[in-house]
């Protein structure tokens, strides 16, 4: 066996411990800023601590979790060189999963993996996540970057994120609160979030469009439409969960698969939800995918938020208070259908969904056109 003329050395396999280590210091002042009393110990730990006290209080808690990532929106992040936006989506994604069921998330991980370590881009990511965090009112605890050279490549990274948080059974958001009568509303996308974007980058490779390129329907460059920040609505849906004249029976995050099928999840079987498309006009990025793609409107709605990001589910006779409520949190929201009993479709119809993603549960009809 012949030895190699130089040493092989951990940094000549492409991985810089100092460069972690020097992103650690330069994100530790945006993660201390997302703490509160409850979490115990600093940045650094092989463990985030968080004291768990304050479940004593409830006479029945139940913990809820998620995880999830960006998905392929990073490569407009990366090709645009901004790093510091992509931490609202991460946590967008995670924490306002875990809000439909009513629960407050209360702390959240974050997980880097890249092809090399730029400390100060680690650290932009990491301030994006834990800006995010205070808006939503998470604490980050910890989380860990991993240089991976070989396999990922030196400008590319992949995020991912989790967090855990808590709801009193009895106040447990869900199908079974849902009622015939209910009102739908819907709350408004800041863009297109972190979904789609592989139908989204096809569209506009096979435009030829470049990320620099002014748009005038947008009023700024494609990229910058592109890297809009996902909206984190947590606060927003637990401040109107708890107000009692707002009579909230449940809330859908519209994520992967769309408006309906991700309503459909929080619908009883046997009751379904009509939403009306002309309450609301499709934001101009929505139009522009559309027609650069000529993409079939159902494909659209079943890939894209289409601008409705969340969705919150409440008694009738509340729903004027629930707007308020909004309004007053700057959410812009809008009465977007009503639950009533579910029909049964006749052959093919790609305005009517039941059930989605393994849930066996009630219908959503989409009718009329887009304002």
């Amino acid at each position: 066996m012949n030895a190699p003329d130089t040493s092989i050395t951990y940094a000549s396999a492409g991985v810089d411990v100092e460069a972690g280590d020097r992103a650690v210091e330069l994100m530790k002042a945006a993660v201390k800023a997302t703490h509160n009393s409850s979490v115990l110990g600093g940045v650094g730990g092989f463990a985030g601590l968080y004291d768990a006290s304050r479940l004593l209080s409830y006479r029945k808690p139940l913990l809820a979790t998620s995880t999830d990532g960006v998905g392929t929106k990073v490569a407009i992040a990366q090709a645009m060189d901004i790093h510091d936006t992509i931490g609202f989506d991460l946590v967008g994604m995670v924490v306002d999963d875990i809000v439909v069921v009513g629960a407050e998330p209360l702390f959240m991980t974050d997980y880097i993996a890249c092809g090399k370590v730029v400390p100060e881009r680690i650290a932009a990511i990491v301030r994006g996540i834990a800006a995010a965090c205070e808006v939503a009112g998470t604490a980050l605890v910890g989380g860990e970057t991993a240089e991976h050279p070989g396999l990922l490549g030196e400008h590319e990274y992949d995020v991912a994120g989790a967090a855990t948080g808590v709801v009193e059974a009895d106040r447990l958001l869900g199908p079974e609160r849902v009622r015939r009568g209910d009102v739908v509303i819907g709350m408004a996308s800041s863009g297109i979030h972190s979904n789609g974007y592989s139908l989204v980058r096809r569209v506009i490779n096979h435009a030829g469009w470049q990320l620099e390129r002014q748009v005038s329907e947008l009023g700024r460059t494609l990229g910058e439409e592109l890297l809009e920040p996902t909206r984190v609505y947590a606060a927003d849906c637990l401040d109107l969960a708890r107000y009692e004249p707002a009579g909230v029976h449940g809330f859908s995050h519209v994520t992967g698969g769309g408006l309906a099928a991700n309503l459909a999840r929080v619908l009883p079987k046997g009751l379904q939800a009509t939403v009306d498309r002309s309450t609301w006009e499709l934001p101009p990025v929505f139009k522009l995918v559309a027609e650069l793609g000529n993409v079939p409107q159902p494909d659209l709605e079943r890939t894209l938020n289409l601008g409705v990001g969340m969705v919150a589910i409440v008694d009738a006779g509340s729903a004027d208070a629930a707007l308020e409520r909004l309004a007053a949190r700057g959410v812009p929201a809008w009465v977007m259908g009503t639950v009533g009993e579910a029909e049964t479709p006749s052959g093919s119809d790609a305005d009517f969904v039941q059930g989605a993603k393994g849930v066996d549960g009630g219908a959503v009809r989409l009718v009329g056109n887009y304002a």
